[in-house]
């Protein structure tokens, strides 16, 4: 039998007792370091041991590493907050004011701006942009990682909609499942890439989340996410969707990465809130460094939920596409709920988070919807650099799910989306159009964000619900 490295061995080139050794020891079985002779073993066990932050996020070595690199200090004091841009502010609760001054008190914050639609949420204010200095904050890039908007544009007219109601209400209802239940059944479900990739394997919590994400894929979540039939009307002549101006069938859907991406979220932020330890108002605003462990294993983790969710969309889109016996002439997708990797007007490089907020680079394209009785945007972005190239996600809540259900009612709401012609399937008060802030007003409040290039009007909507 092959010789193998043992406890007093690594005691011997210093190691200290604890965890260290047998992660080490651990760590030389896997197949392409056992195969190293024993020299070879030890020089690489030297080099971690002399310079364990050169290793701090190294695939092999990082675990090893941690536990030679002494605990951090978890208690952490606000600094005087920072300035940030805000936009819209007339349209902008105390509530979420307050919570983005707290965001702008932390040490790693750079830099900051409050979208037109912002609302109180947890920790940063639905609508916050954060930007941080090597630091991810899981509460700013939210439960609903990823959560996007996608939009498909049908060569049929308008009149498709109101000649054919039943039948585009029934492939809504025979090809998208919602909220919590199981996914599609044998048979119809779609496999996708995302599923195979290494992260299920490579990060420890993600080991025993694959079935689960293979049985909700191409699901819709709860509360207001959505898959409506609409009216796409393209206005600006120069545009990049090369789509001429006129009407058009479209296709929107807004949802995001289901339970990976919750569980992902609450995970993570339970240990960022274990190790950076804030005064009380801050504390959901925990983070991971990026140049640790912990940091990394969530950065892979948001991301593979991210494209988790842009795989959710596909297969919707694909589905629909194909019941509907077209395909699009163009898609848009846009997301929010995340985390980027970004560098600043002054060269800086930062993580900018958008939670609630939807990427405005110049040029980038996206979806800003409104409600299902108000028209959403198809938006070009202008790269401005005070709202960190970002714009609002949609509308925004005007009243809180809890006062929508005390204050509105269902005859108010059926005659809302009768005024409206719109048909709705699920749903329900806390979702009604008059929860709602006025779209077109807080277009106004973002003209130097982005540039307008055509709306889309709800018609057929499904929910959640019964």
């Amino acid at each position: 039998m092959a010789q193998q490295l043992r406890g007093n061995d690594l005691r011997k080139l210093g190691f200290p007792e604890g965890r260290a050794i047998g992660l080490a020891l651990a760590q030389l079985q896997r197949k392409h370091l056992k195969r190293l002779s024993l020299t070879d073993q030890l020089l690489l066990l030297q080099q971690v041991l002399a310079e364990p932050h050169d290793f701090a996020t190294h695939l092999d070595w990082s675990h090893v590493a941690a536990a030679l690199l002494p605990p951090p200090s978890r208690h952490i004091e606000l600094v005087a907050r920072k300035p940030y841009a805000l936009f819209g502010p007339e349209h902008i609760e105390a509530g979420a004011l307050h919570q983005m001054d707290t965001a702008m008190k932390l040490p790693v914050t750079v830099a900051g701006a409050l979208m037109p639609d912002a609302h109180h949420g947890y920790g940063l204010p639905i609508g916050g942009v954060l930007a941080t200095d090597n630091a991810v904050i899981p509460y700013a890039v939210g439960v609903d990682i990823g959560c996007r908007m996608a939009l498909s544009v049908f060569a049929l007219p308008p009149q498709h909609l109101t000649q054919r109601v039943p039948e585009l209400q029934k492939l809504l209802l025979e090809h998208t499942c919602f909220g919590n239940r199981t996914g599609f059944q044998h048979g119809q479900k779609l496999g996708h890439e995302v599923l195979e990739r290494a992260e299920f394997q490579d990060v420890p919590f993600l080991r025993n989340k694959q079935a689960t994400a293979a049985e909700q894929i191409g699901t819709s979540g709860s509360g207001n996410h959505f898959v409506e039939w609409g009216i796409v009307d393209i206005t600006e002549p120069a545009n990049e969707l090369g789509v001429p101006v006129g009407q058009y069938v479209g296709l929107l859907s807004h949802s995001g990465s289901r339970g990976l991406g919750a569980s992902v979220a609450n995970h993570y932020t339970r240990l960022a809130m274990e190790n950076c330890q804030l005064p009380a108002e801050a504390k959901h605003l925990a983070w991971l460094g990026l140049d640790g462990e912990l940091g990394q294993e969530y950065w892979a983790a948001m991301n593979l939920a991210g494209d988790y969710a842009s795989a959710c969309h596909e297969h919707i889109h694909r589905r629909l596409a194909k019941a509907l016996g077209e395909k699009p002439l163009v898609k848009v997708e846009n997301h929010h709920n995340f985390a980027w990797k970004e560098t600043l007007a002054d060269g800086r490089e930062v993580i900018v988070h958008r939670k609630g907020a939807t990427p405005a680079g110049k040029g980038v394209l996206g979806i800003i919807p409104g409600s299902m009785t108000a028209p959403g945007f198809i938006v070009r972005g202008r790269g401005a650099a005070e709202s960190l190239s970002s714009a609002s996600h949609g509308a925004g809540r005007l009243l809180s799910r809890t006062r929508a259900k005390q204050e509105l009612s269902e005859t108010q709401l059926r005659q809302h989306l009768q005024a409206h012609g719109v048909v709705l399937h699920g749903g329900g008060l806390d979702e009604a159009p008059m929860a709602y802030k006025d779209i077109r007003a807080v277009m106004q409040s973002q003209q130097e964000l982005v540039d307008v290039l055509g709306s889309f009007t709800p018609k057929i909507v499904r929910m959640d619900g019964a």
